[in-house]
Order: structure tokens, then C-alpha cells, then sequence
């Protein structure tokens, strides 16, 4: 996130007519926080918390000897790279302990800064470096399954360290911390839903210090009050606020103090248990659209909740998500669903334009869907990264094969796609 995360800089070159004045205010009244650099990807879901490339033009067929670079990693991660200024940044241990890592744009090494002990995953899919970074244009955020938590200057110089499992306990998550950092204009943002005390804080950008911390805490049936998801940076009636989904809620808050503004509850009246939260909401337009269920377990749940009120607009029990987050472009919203089936929905209503479905295999989808330039890639744990032509239909393209599994999200920006693998961070680009 370039700038403070979350504002808006406008350079005003000549007079502007009211009429567009107005405009502009009303698409910026309801919105993710957009971001001026449309060549970057300043955390997990790109610039505006999509999955969806602002502009450019995308490779489609490669393999993993074809690619334009790739460079070794020094142990397992699952986080999902981001971008800015062409230099990514992405988090692995080093040694067995936490690191942030960074590269120039042709895939050298820039330089690595070292935390403290690893804590690994336990899930196939998991490790310790789940939580992607982000960037507000000013440094990196990262969070670590240990419980590091951290502040990075752009020349590998820590601005500040704590740990977040020191101050307020261990984390009681059947599987790997996945919630990533969220940044707002002032502060950086954490969330923990969990079996045990849940609570969203905020923590001042600069010095780390506890800026506000409120207690979120539902009776759920069992494993439903875990979340791995990331909270959404909204701007709601001229102010900034964060989109939580976890504990069978969803909840509104105030960025300033983390007062909730409304909440949406009612997603499990069946009381399922092992019902955790994995998918996190993507936004279009006024609609959150929220995967909920067991989708790998053919027991899906999609609801669309109203961004104003949060009322709940519709709801379906045919289709949905359990891990890959949906991804929102033009006014459509497209999830690839855990064994491959492909859907594209219209968000105010929940109705399906169309459906289709990747070839079939054992492997699950863990990382989470992108549009860019008009195309869909998804990436499957075996490593084949899948692109399909979504321009009014579903076309598969290509089937593109890593060499090694991939549990990161894919990263487009700037005409090229980062791929983040179990053992290299690979760089394709169009011929």
C-alpha cells in the first residue's frame, strides 16, 4: 500500500466540473482503499484487496524451464509475494528461523532480515511464514506463526519487533496462522479468532506501539470461532473502517477505535462443528460476498452481505469456497473452488453467469484465484498453474507445470507473474 495506507492523493491540474466532483465522491464513499501505484501488488490480494490486476499483459503458456527467472528460496512458505517500486518482498524461514526476504526485479537477492525461531506448520499446505507481507510505500509488515511480529525499512533495517503470542498468549489454531497484516492510514492491523480470548488490534506504524485492542469474541460450535482470514480495508460514509469475517460473523469496524458499526451473523444455523473461516470476503461494489461451509467436503456456502447495513442480500448451498478467496473484476465475481469447479457469479444477486471447472486431479487448489489482462490463473498444490479466458465464457488455455507444488497465490504486475513455489520464486513474462 503505497503512501498511508488507505489515503487518496489527488493532483488537481485544471478546474473540475461538479458534476464529475460527484462522481467521485460517490465511488469513494463505499470502496476498498484504492492505491495510485498500478504497478505494484502491496499485499496479499493486490491493490484493491481483489486478486485482480489493474492493467497490463499477462503470459499464458510456459513450463518451469521457459520461465524469465527463477531463484532459490531458503525454506518452506506459503505466503504470497508482494510488490512495489519493482522489488518484492516475500517471507521464509532462514536456518530455521523467521525472515523477510528481498529481491531486485530480476530475481537477485537484495538482502534478508533474520527474526527469531521458526515455528513450523503442520499442514501440508502451512509453515510459519503463512501471513503475506504489505507495504504502505513506506516499509513492510510481516507476521509470523511465532508470533513476530514486525516493522521493515525498504533496506532490511528493523523499525520495530514484538511478538504478538508473548504479549497476549498463544494462539489455540487447529492448523497454521493465516491472517496476514492489513494496513490502515495510521496504524497496522491484527486479527486473532481463535478457541480462547479473539480480539482485533491496532498498532501504530511507526513505533509498534498498542493503539486500541476490542475484544471479538462469539459462542460457536466447535472450530467454528477459528479464522485464517484477512480483515478488508473499507472506506464506509467518508471514513475508514475494516471488513472482519471469522467466529460465524461479520463485523464493521471503525479504523480510528475498532468500534463495530454493524454486524451480520445467522451463517451456521445447522451449529456445524469443524466450520472454521479460511476464505476471506472479497468486495464488489456495496456487496461482500463471503465463502462459508465445507466446500471440500461438498458442503458449500456463499453470502452476499450488504456493505451499507449488513444485511445479508442472498445466500446459496450450491456453490462456494473452503480455502482459495474469490476474486472481483467488472462487476463479476469469480471463485475457483477447492477440487477445480470454476463460477462466475453477479454479486448483487448471487446468480450464476456461468460454470466450468479445471481438468480434475487429486490435488487440491490452496492458493487463491487472479484476473489479469482478461484471464483467470489458479494454481493447483501440484504446481500447475491453470489460465482460462473469462472474457464472457469460460476457455482454458493452458496448463503450465512449476516443477514443484505451490500453495502461494499467483502475483501479476507490471506484465509479469510471480510464482511462489515450495523450494524457488519463479518470474514469467509474455513473450
Amino acid at each position: 500500500m503505497p503512501l498511508n495506507v488507505g489515503m487518496k492523493s489527488f493532483t488537481v491540474a485544471r478546474r473540475v466540473e461538479p458534476v464529475a466532483v460527484l462522481l467521485l465522491i460517490l465511488l469513494l464513499n463505499l470502496s476498498p482503499i484504492s492505491l495510485p501505484a498500478q504497478d505494484s501488488w502491496p499485499r496479499w490480494r493486490g491493490p484493491q484487496d481483489a486478486g485482480a490486476a489493474m492493467r497490463g499483459e499477462y503470459p499464458v503458456k510456459w513450463d518451469a524451464n521457459t520461465v524469465l527467472w527463477k531463484t532459490p528460496l531458503p525454506g518452506k512458505g506459503c505466503s504470497t509475494p508482494i510488490v512495489w517500486q519493482q522489488r518484492i518482498y516475500v517471507t521464509a524461514p532462514v536456518e530455521g528461523r523467521d525472515a523477510l526476504l528481498a529481491f531486485d526485479w530480476s530475481g537477485q537477492p537484495l538482502w534478508q532480515t533474520v527474526f527469531g525461531r521458526e515455528k513450523p506448520g503442520k499442514h501440508r499446505a502451512g509453515s510459519g511464514s503463512n501471513a503475506s507481507p504489505a507495504t504502505d510505500g513506506q516499509g513492510v509488515f510481516v507476521y509470523f506463526k511465532s508470533g513476530t511480529f514486525a516493522a521493515v525499512e525498504f533496506d532490511g533495517k528493523v523499525r520495530w519487533q514484538t511478538n504478538l503470542v508473548e504479549a497476549f498468549g498463544p494462539d489455540t489454531l487447529y492448523w497454521d496462522h493465516g491472517t496476514s497484516p492489513v494496513l490502515t492510514e495510521k496504524h497496522v492491523i491484527m486479527t486473532r479468532m481463535h478457541g480462547g480470548e479473539s480480539w482485533l488490534a491496532a498498532f501504530d506504524k511507526t513505533t509498534g506501539a498498542l493503539r486500541w485492542k476490542v475484544a471479538r469474541n462469539y459462542e460457536t460450535p466447535v472450530e467454528g470461532d477459528h479464522s485464517y482470514a484477512t480483515p478488508l480495508v473499507v472506506q464506509h460514509r467518508g471514513k475508514e473502517t475494516l471488513l472482519v469475517w471469522g467466529a460465524e460473523q461479520v463485523t464493521l469496524h471503525d479504523a480510528a477505535d475498532g468500534k463495530v458499526l454493524w454486524s451480520c451473523g445467522g451463517f451456521n444455523p445447522e451449529l456445524r462443528q469443524n466450520w472454521p473461516t479460511v476464505a476471506s470476503p472479497v468486495i464488489a461494489g456495496e456487496v461482500a460476498v463471503v465463502p462459508y461451509g465445507r466446500a471440500d467436503r461438498g458442503q458449500p456456502r456463499l453470502h452476499g452481505i450488504n456493505l451499507v447495513n449488513g444485511l445479508r442480500l442472498w445466500q446459496r448451498d450450491d456453490t462456494g469456497t473452503f480455502v482459495p478467496t474469490p476474486a472481483a473484476h467488472q462487476n463479476r465475481v469469480y471463485l475457483v473452488r477447492d477440487r477445480g469447479e470454476v463460477d462466475c457469479l453477479e454479486p448483487a444477486t448471487g446468480k450464476t453467469i456461468w460454470s466450468d471447472t479445471f481438468p480434475r486431479s487429486s490435488a487440491n487448489f490452496y492458493g487463491s484465484p487472479v484476473i489479469a489482462g482478461g484471464k483467470l490463473y489458479a494454481v493447483r498444490e501440484d504446481g500447475v498453474l491453470f489460465v482460462a479466458s473469462v472474457d464472457g465464457t469460460f476457455e482454458l488455455l493452458a496448463e503450465n507445470k512449476m516443477g514443484e507444488r505451490v500453495f502461494a497465490s499467483p502475483v501479476p504486475v507490471a506484465n509479469r507473474l510471480l510464482i511462489r513455489g515450495e523450494k524457488h520464486l519463479f518470474c514469467v513474462a509474455a513473450p
